[in-house]
């Protein structure tokens, strides 16, 4: 879990792009359920950029001579 909160961003990086390969390379798919995978990273998306936020919030409030 530690691991998942260190790099979020990335693993959502890759989360989209093997998500844009599967829906390339498998036509045959739902464009429903495609949708609705999209719509969730999305949703999925938000909450990774605000965990960076909060990083980021941290990292300047923190007292440098630590």
């Amino acid at each position: 879990m530690q691991f998942v909160k260190a790099h979020g961003a990335r693993l959502y990086a890759v989360a989209v792009a093997v998500l844009a390969l599967v829906a390339h390379f498998v036509p045959e798919l739902p464009s429903e359920l495609v949708l609705g995978v999209v719509a969730a990273t999305l949703g999925l998306g938000e909450a990774v950029q605000r965990a960076e936020d909060r990083k980021t919030a941290e990292a300047f409030a923190a007292d440098p001579r630590k």
